[in-house]
């Protein structure tokens, strides 16, 4: 159910005047309620109370079926506005707004009008590569064959028909995309069961890309980007993945492809070079790119600031965890200032679990722990990967041990041997139990024997190379322990 105040708390100033305007078109004197309704909730929003609502605008008579239907009104209101104010805002809109008032006028029975409707969207969807779009108008078009004879329906056939395939493409990979990208969001990339995915993504990508349709299409060759992208991610082949973002970024800038209907996907391609920039221990060169990204940022009127500041401060906080911790925490405590990020509560637990893992480090146990505890709160934490949250309680576990906090070490003990004990009993994270298992008798092993365990958990870890999924390096810490 879409909510009247979570609407209005999410409009930008523009937005909100806009608003303003919109409501006091007509009949404009200080007795409206839906502006006096609007006014109180853009300046509570905090603190919301329906009763002293209720109270200002009906005077202490409880009517709460009026209010009911004013709530309605206002939402009605408020969504009429946005799309006046965002009709022709971007490509896709303008597509969406144009297919509409073809409709109207097709109720009408101005079938002529209507026509000229739909073959402006058609221009514009296929210049943009709005399959789906596209799908809609071709649809709408052959309709209008029905109405009258002057619309020669066997052009839009064909049209359809060719569009089809692209659709296919695109569906096909969006699906698999979708399902891994899940995945590999819910588990932060520390449990291993997304290569069912990736195995067949692989497969897809495979068969469809030499086809005619997809050399043809920047959009779809941007798909094809994407998929590699993530396969590659997802095998943790940082060394090819670099190597084939530089080539496919520089490819894709000399042609000319990058413009504002996909800028986003730009700016998603800076993100994995810096990513796979500092995975391949190429700090500088990494910072360098993030630069690039703040840069990118801003262009088309700041059109995607918003959505990928956090990314920006996300490169900026790997990379200054290897060369400079204490530049890394002071980058993270600016983001938690950002209302932007403050809004986003998977990226919350970034922030948490990233100052929790820096402070750890700086040997802040005090700060680590507040900031453990603050993750786990977070309403999002419930909702992770069981591989994640396990993790998580290890580094917790950790940070009572270096704390010297017998009591708590002994109860988070309990807590993960109970609470995880499906994970534990996977093959998959036997490293994970036997690492629990060594710091639990840590403090009970004589220092030849502790020297011993330690060195045979090494090995392990050298042989299966997955140190890399853990949140604080195990062999780091045992070797530090020596």
């Amino acid at each position: 159910m879409i909510k009247l105040y979570d609407v209005i708390e999410n409009l930008s100033k523009e937005e909100s005047r806009n608003l303003s305007i919109f409501l006091n078109r007509t009949n404009a004197h200080n007795d409206r309620k839906d502006v006096a309704l609007f006014d109180f909730i853009r300046k509570n929003k905090k603190e919301l109370n329906e009763e002293q609502i209720l109270s200002k605008l009906y005077n202490n008579s409880i009517d709460k079926n009026s209010f009911y239907r004013l709530k309605n009104r206002l939402l009605t209101e408020t969504g009429k506005s946005l799309l006046l104010l965002n009709f022709g805002k971007t490509d896709h809109i303008f597509v969406i707004n144009s297919i509409t008032l073809s409709k109207i006028f097709t109720e009408k029975n101005n079938y002529k009008i209507a026509f000229e409707y739909l073959i402006q969207a058609e221009q514009k969807a296929v210049k943009n590569e709005f399959f789906d779009l596209l799908d809609l108008i071709y649809s709408d078009l052959i309709k209008l064959s029905h109405e009258s004879v002057e619309f020669n329906p066997i052009e839009y056939i064909e049209k359809r028909k060719n569009n089809h395939k692209s659709l296919h493409v695109l569906q096909e990979i969006d699906d698999l995309l979708a399902a891994l990208m899940y995945r590999i969001k819910i588990s932060q990339n520390y449990s291993t069961h997304n290569y069912q995915f990736t195995e067949v993504l692989q497969k897809t990508i495979a068969e469809f890309i030499n086809y005619d349709e997809v050399k043809k299409s920047p959009k779809l060759q941007f798909k094809i980007y994407q998929s590699i992208s993530r396969i590659l991610l997802q095998h943790r082949d940082y060394v090819s993945l670099e190597e084939y973002l530089k080539l496919t970024y520089s490819d894709f800038v000399s042609r000319n492809l990058f413009n504002k209907s996909n800028h986003d996907t730009k700016l998603q391609m800076l993100t994995y070079l810096i990513n796979s920039l500092f995975k391949n221990k190429k700090i500088k060169e990494s910072l360098k790119v993030a630069e690039d990204l703040f840069i990118a940022m801003s262009e088309f009127d700041n059109l995607l600031f918003t959505k990928y500041l956090f990314y920006y401060y996300n490169s900026l906080v790997i990379n200054y965890q290897v060369s400079d911790k204490k530049k890394a925490i002071e980058v993270l405590l600016e983001a938690k200032t950002k209302p932007e990020i403050q809004k986003l509560p998977f990226y919350t637990i970034f922030v948490y679990l990233n100052l929790a893992v820096l402070y750890f480090d700086t040997k802040d146990f005090k700060n680590a722990r507040k900031n453990l505890a603050n993750l786990k709160l977070s309403d999002s934490f419930k909702d992770m990967d069981v591989v994640f949250r396990f993790k998580v309680h290890i580094v917790e576990l950790l940070t009572f041990y270096e704390y010297g906090d017998i009591d708590l070490f002994d109860y988070q003990l309990t807590t993960i041997r109970k609470d995880f004990k499906e994970v534990l009993c996977k093959e998959e994270y036997q490293r994970e139990k036997l690492f629990v298992d060594l710091v639990a008798k840590m403090e009970t092993y004589r220092a030849t024997e502790l020297k011993q365990k330690i060195t045979e958990f090494l090995e392990l870890s050298t042989k299966n190379s997955v140190s890399d999924n853990d949140i604080i390096n195990y062999d780091e810490w045992l070797k530090s322990k020596l």
